[in-house]
């Protein structure tokens, strides 16, 4: 670790992190008490503070109703906002709570309470507070799930979701700058004691950073390398894009059905794998009804498809079908020299 990583931030570097956001109508901020999130209000606060028109600041607490702590931590944000000339809103999670999955289905509400906060605020944005530790943890938690180019690029400054665009000003600055910088300014924080519980995935890997570190693979290393597959993967998507249209001009004479995306198998099985599966999966997941596409299991998909195309380069099939699968709501066939991607029949309803 760097003397840099443990020194305050100044003035002048928190007006580079929030630099792109001058120009944003209203920000909401994503505050649970914690260090890293108190630090984001904080200098956020600042930052407006020397701006003659900026954005207006909305501070958003979410009590997801798992510990009694929280809405004690929730006003002591609220006092803290107020402080800082922050108008506060606190957000619970009401109704019952799934026994499997929890941190998932918690993440999955609170991005959906922060997005309507941000309508109703008026505002473009949502800032959370992850750091450059936590982008190497969500690395090394996607190696571990055997995740894709896209996956292990980990999470990115800007993203949308759900009409909003969630901001992370402080993907690059290491959790213990932050909390020098409150220590400095004399602001107090909490410690969520669930960051400790191993019960959960994230906290068993964050107990092993520090031997990752002397092994070299520091939070530094391993942002580093999430950036770099970044790159990468956008070079792909780049790809794609050209493979995509590619097609489509190969396909200008042939009217497409209503619903149904097509591929002729000559020039997609030219393609490189990893276009293929990223065009694949984009078809199934335009057409299908079901969610989001597993990458395994398109990949399984991959390799029959591959299987059926060269066996009808053998038998000459003609227009009888030599494949149809289903997934996640799409129906996958190849037949007459074209590989066919429509939504699925629905799934009949058990008892009927």
């Amino acid at each position: 670790m760097s003397d840099d990583d443990n020194s305050p931030i100044s003035a002048r570097e928190a007006r580079r992190l929030f630099a792109g956001l001058k120009s944003a109508p209203a920000l909401v901020l994503a505050v649970s008490g914690g260090p890293d999130s108190v630090a984001l209000m904080w200098l956020a606060a600042r930052w407006r503070r020397s701006l003659a028109r900026g954005p207006h600041l909305t501070v958003v607490t979410i009590d997801h109703g798992l510990r009694r702590e929280a809405p004690r931590e929730a006003r002591e944000v609220k006092r803290l906002a107020a402080e800082l000339g922050l108008p506060h809103r606190t957000l619970r999670w009401r109704g019952a709570k799934p026994k499997t999955g929890l941190p998932a289905a918690a993440r999955e509400v609170r991005y959906r309470l922060l997005a309507g906060a941000a309508r109703a605020a008026g505002a473009s944005h949502v800032l959370t507070a992850h750091t450059r530790d936590d982008q190497a943890e969500t690395l090394l938690m996607r190696l571990l799930r055997g995740s894709g180019l896209a996956g292990l690029s980990a999470m990115a400054p800007l993203s949308a979701r759900d009409g909003i665009v969630l901001a992370r000003p402080l993907l690059d600055v290491p959790k213990s700058q932050l909390i020098a910088t409150l220590r400095r300014a004399k602001v107090g924080f909490v410690e969520d004691p669930t960051n400790r519980d191993t019960a959960f995935t994230r906290p068993r890997l964050r107990a092993l950073l520090p031997l990752l570190a002397a092994e070299g693979g520091d939070a530094r290393t391993l942002a580093r390398l999430a950036a770099r597959l970044a790159r990468a993967n956008a070079a792909v998507e780049v790809l794609a894009d050209g493979a995509e249209r590619f097609l489509r001009l190969r396909d200008r004479g042939d009217a497409p059905q209503t619903g149904v995306l097509s591929f002729e198998t000559s020039a997609f099985a030219a393609l490189p794998e990893e276009v293929r599966l990223r065009l694949l999966l984009r078809a199934i997941n335009a057409v299908g009804h079901e969610g989001p596409a597993e990458l395994g299991k398109v990949e399984t998909l991959m390799a029959a498809l591959d299987q059926a195309m060269a066996a009808y380069r053998r038998a000459r099939a003609g227009s009888r079908p030599v494949l149809k699968q289903t997934l996640a709501g799409a129906l996958i066939s190849l037949a007459g020299g074209r590989i066919h991607v429509a939504p699925a029949p629905a799934r009949r309803r058990a008892g009927r």
